[in-house]
């Protein structure tokens, strides 16, 4: 028999863990920053060892990017609640920078009274998504930071929930905000040679389109009739889930100054890799 766990029972042992293993704290002292069950929403796992082990992918990630140790400005987009806010906390110092950008105005006020730090700071952004934030005023909004301020921009499950107009628009915005030689990690579902042989392979394990799990994963409808970004065909709103091929990672660099240098393949595609999605590293020249 399935035994179902109070959802509020389990906040509460959540709680009193969260209070008793941050005294416990020694050395990735970060940690402490971690929220509690309620606002661990982004991205999409509330799990406590998941934020754990996604803040250690992602400080792994920055560290390996960033061409100095400390006193780095951070530009995160699509923040929710903090989650690279957490990552990013060590290569910050004294003089150094985290500013988070969400569309959702709770999850920035949230973050404005859970990371009151001075080196933090965190900005909503009035913009539509069809997703997230219906509502809001349509059309785009640039982000509120000054031109070639950021040494790095994360985007972490951001540009999977954006069309072709809205990526390209927004992919120009992280090229005005970097510095020369500045590093951009944003993640995607990228629609490659892997990704259709992962295809193929779901298909001749199960059937074609006949396991939700597997169906979740293919990107078979154009999104506002385009070439290069898809959603699959049970998403009511293609801003739900979006994948890009390379050719529309291409038509992004082709309006900036950035490149892709590097490129770790996410374990959605039956493969190992360092995270669910698609990480891709594009610097600024």
């Amino acid at each position: 028999m399935k035994l179902r766990f109070p959802l509020r029972a389990y906040k509460t042992l959540d709680r009193l863990y969260l209070h008793y293993d941050k005294k416990m704290i020694r050395r990735t002292r970060n940690l402490g920053l971690m929220p509690g069950l309620s606002e661990r929403s982004a991205p999409g796992r509330p799990s406590y060892g998941e934020w754990c082990y996604l803040v250690g992918i992602f400080q792994t990630v920055l560290r390996t990017n960033l061409k100095k140790d400390t006193d780095n400005d951070v530009l995160d987009v699509g923040c929710g609640t903090g989650i690279m806010a957490i990552a990013s906390q060590p290569f910050l110092g004294d003089k150094g920078h985290y500013t988070g950008i969400d569309v959702k105005r709770s999850d920035i006020e949230f973050c404005r009274q859970h990371y009151p730090n001075k080196n933090f700071s965190f900005i909503h952004l009035d913009a539509s998504n069809q997703v997230f934030a219906p509502d809001q005023s349509a059309g785009k909004v640039k982000w509120q930071v000054a031109d070639a301020s950021a040494d790095v921009v994360t985007a972490l499950s951001v540009w999977t929930h954006m069309n072709e107009e809205d990526a390209i628009f927004y992919f120009r915005e992280i090229d005005r905000v970097l510095k020369p030689g500045g590093k951009a990690i944003v993640t995607f579902y990228l629609l490659d040679d892997l990704y259709h042989s992962s295809v193929n392979t779901w298909a001749d394990k199960m059937g074609r389109y006949n396991n939700s799990y597997q169906n979740s994963r293919i990107f078979n409808t154009p999104s506002s009739q385009s070439k290069n970004w898809f959603h699959p065909d049970w998403a009511a709103k293609p801003e739900e889930t979006i994948g890009v091929t390379p050719a529309g990672i291409q038509t992004m660099l082709d309006t900036t100054r950035l490149s892709l240098v590097e490129t770790y393949v996410g374990n959605w595609k039956e493969v190992p890799g360092v995270f669910y999605q698609d990480i891709l590293v594009f610097e600024k020249h």
